[in-house]
């Protein structure tokens, strides 16, 4: 014989009606029907709200100022997609006249170095370097009319300025001598040289070595005698002369 037992507590069946159970089912069915439906009318109205939009235009700002425009007019109304503009080029021509050309240019800075050898030229030099053995005036009974200065044979005599050669050889009294005529008039005076370095009508300039000292003519020992003609006739004393400008003996 089945015996029946009770049971209590939270271990107790439920009775489940039928009804319960159809209304659970339809709720569910709902709700997801509804998750469905939904899902498909947002994708929809999203992809109909896609196509429909009217197409973004494509927008360029506008520049107030264009400085192309101020640089270069042609260019700044070219159009964007114009063809590359192609530069022409002189055509390469090979030299033909490059030892004429070098000529050239050597002749040019020789004569730029004689130039800037001028500018820096003294305009008066010292005759000859050495020491003064006679002055100018009165001697053994005549008129000495230069000064004489001594040194070791074959020092370089050099002309006092710039001029042309009027004589240059053998003269009486003097063994060789050599006179210079000036740009400004004047005539210098070189006298007993041991050696000629200038000829008649060339020309010297300031400094430049015109004969070697010597011992030649009337004279008791090497040195240079030396005569200045401001006017081309009377002599001075060089000494004075050349110490007016600034060169002393």
């Amino acid at each position: 014989m089945r015996s029946t037992t009770q049971r209590s507590g939270t271990g107790r069946h439920r009775k489940i009606t039928p009804s319960q159970t159809a209304k659970g089912r339809m709720a569910l069915f709902t709700v997801a029907a509804g998750a469905v439906s939904s899902a498909g009318v947002g994708g929809a109205a999203a992809a109909s709200l896609q196509s429909n939009a009217p197409a973004t235009p494509n927008v360029q700002l506008a520049s107030t100022s264009n400085p192309l425009e101020k640089a270069q007019p042609e260019l700044a109304e070219a159009p964007l997609d114009a063809a590359p503009q192609v530069l022409t080029m002189a055509e390469a021509k090979p030299v033909t006249n490059l030892t004429e050309q070098l000529e050239k240019a050597i002749e040019a800075s020789v004569a730029r170095a004689a130039a800037d050898d001028a500018a820096r030229a003294p305009s008066v030099s010292l005759p000859a370097v050495g020491v003064l053995t006679s002055p100018f005036g009165p001697r053994w009974g005549s008129f000495h009319s230069g000064i004489d200065i001594a040194n070791a044979n074959g020092t370089p005599i050099l002309a006092v300025m710039d001029g042309t050669v009027i004589d240059s050889g053998p003269a009486s009294g003097y063994g060789n001598w050599i006179r210079i005529q000036h740009e400004d008039g004047s005539i210098s005076v070189y006298g007993h040289m041991e050696s000629l370095d200038v000829t008649v009508g060339q020309h010297v300039v300031a400094g430049q070595k015109i004969a070697g000292m010597g011992n030649l003519g009337f004279s008791t020992g090497t040195h240079l005698h030396f005569e200045i003609h401001p006017d081309g006739t009377n002599a001075v004393d060089p000494a004075a002369w050349l110490a007016s400008r600034g060169i002393s003996v």
